[in-house]
């Protein structure tokens, strides 16, 4: 597949998880469950609609992840990146101008954050102010759980590629379940970048950071450990 047409499939489909998950989030009034399952279904929609084109990394921490683990080079994990990133502004801008033609307070917009982040309205819906280390702990840890069952659900000499999409779109699920009340759950920088430039609170900018740093650095550490556990190239049997 042209590299050309896995830039289209990236964009696309990350397009598509900011439009299902944050714009559950925004318009939904669902709860922790109902966006958890937002995120988690949109993945599992993009992994069987786009999964042959790019493998729906949807996440420039899973680019990092297939890319340490050996299985893509560094310019194709680069323009997986400018796709991923371009793709979720996009869909952010459009969930923007839906708020505003709806007459909605912008507020937070569904950005990550975590400490005095969360007002206390939002400690009042179930949100927790947890510090920075707390913050990227989370962050970072899940994200290598998230990265060790794609890693696992996508390797072609042992998986079953066929059920490879709804592992991938539970364990996300999941991950929101754990993480929502501690960060909003990023674990994907893109999804992260394109809220917090909506976003109006104040600490969506500064914090940015945590959610761009702590997963790309659990996606390398899954990316290592999956290659080690695996023994791949190494081992001796």
């Amino acid at each position: 597949m042209k590299l050309c047409n896995k830039f289209a499939a990236e964009f696309f489909g990350t397009a598509l998880l900011v439009l299902g998950g944050c714009g559950t989030a925004l318009f939904g009034h669902v709860g922790f469950l109902g966006v958890a399952l937002a995120f988690g279904l949109t993945i599992v929609a993009a992994a069987y609609g786009i999964g042959h084109i790019s493998g729906a990394h949807l996440n420039p921490a899973v680019s990092l992840g297939v890319f340490v683990n050996g299985r893509m080079s560094a310019k194709e994990m680069f323009c997986y990146w400018c796709a991923q990133i371009l793709g979720a502004i996009a869909a952010a801008a459009i969930l923007f101008g839906i708020a505003k033609s709806a007459g909605m307070e912008i507020g937070t917009f569904a950005a990550n954050g975590y400490g005095d982040f969360f007002s206390a309205a939002d400690i009042e819906a179930g949100y927790l102010q947890t510090n920075v280390w707390g913050a990227f702990a989370t962050e970072c840890v899940l994200t290598f759980v998230f990265l060790m069952v794609i890693l696992g659900v996508t390797d072609s000499k042992h998986a079953n590629g066929a059920f490879g999409g709804l592992a991938i779109g539970l364990t996300l699920t999941l991950i929101h379940l754990i993480s929502i009340p501690l960060t909003n759950t990023s674990v994907n920088p893109a999804r992260s970048i394109s809220q917090a430039l909506f976003s109006e609170n104040a600490l969506a900018l500064p914090q940015l950071w945590l959610f761009i740093v702590a997963p790309l650095v659990g996606a390398a550490l899954a990316g290592l450990c999956y290659k080690c556990i695996t023994c791949e190239g190494n081992c001796k049997k």
